[in-house]
Order: C-alpha cells, then structure tokens, then sequence
C-alpha cells in the first residue's frame, strides 16, 4: 500500500478485525459502512435481506438499520428533506462479488429483481441492477 505523510501507511491484523494505523502507529480506523438513504426502512431491510440475502446485524426501529454480507457492511437510513434522498447515487454504487452470475442472477430475477445486460470488463463479468429506491448495485463475476 502506497504510503502518504496523512494516510494509513499499514494494515495490522488482530483477532478478525483490520486495524488502519497512521505514522504515529496510533489506531485511526476501525470499521466502517456504506450508508445507503432509503424511503421507507421495511422494504429496504426486505430487500438486502429478503432478496439480497444479507444479513440483518442491527435496527434501530425505523432510524437505522445495517445489513452485512461477507467484507460489507450496508447502513440503511431514512432519506430527509434535509437533501439526503435515496436514488441519487450518481457517482457511487454496491459491488457484490458472486462466484456464478448467471446462477446468481437466475436466481434473484426469481425473486423480483431486474438486470441491465452483463457487462464485459476485462475479466470481470458485471450485472448492474437497483434496489428498491434506484440505488444503485452489481453483481461482479471475476475469471482470475
């Protein structure tokens, strides 16, 4: 990892957790989440769980919820007229690496989702679809 005089210079292993530490060797990051806004909390948490497969690891009634899969965490939030709306996700989207995505997307087309057509990269195989307030996600297939 490339080192920069304010950025991480290592990664510490301990126990199950990634430790990012600074050149002072003091800890700076722990663990973090993608916060997603959503409209509404129960077909939010229907969707990553339900549909997704994620599992749900905390909700705090209709304020906060997180959903994990395997190196992911995803908050979920109520999006606010304070500008934090759901859909608008322009710059950003979910990866989700599956080991078959034909299988993987025969599968969740079964549950309701829909697909943009699999995209080439390299030897990465992507499937771009969204979850039920426009944000967007894929599913990646990688052939190394």
């Amino acid at each position: 990892m490339g080192a920069s005089p304010r950025g991480p210079t290592a990664i510490m292993v301990e126990e199950t957790e990634v430790k990012y530490r600074n050149r002072t060797g003091g800890p700076v990051l722990r663990e973090g989440n993608v916060t997603v806004m959503v409209s509404e909390m129960n077909s939010a948490i229907q969707f990553y769980v339900e549909k997704l497969g994620l599992t749900l690891k905390a909700r705090y009634s209709d304020q906060f919820a997180q959903v994990v899969a395997p190196g992911l965490t995803i908050a979920l939030h109520p999006a606010d007229r304070q500008g934090r709306r759901s859909g608008k996700s322009e710059g950003l989207s979910i990866g989700l690496r599956v080991d078959n995505l034909e299988r993987t997307m025969k599968d969740l087309e079964g549950k309701g989702l829909k697909f943009s057509p699999v995209v080439e990269d390299g030897p990465v195989r992507l499937a771009s679809f969204k979850d039920p307030d426009g944000n967007p996600l894929y599913l990646a297939e990688s052939r190394w």
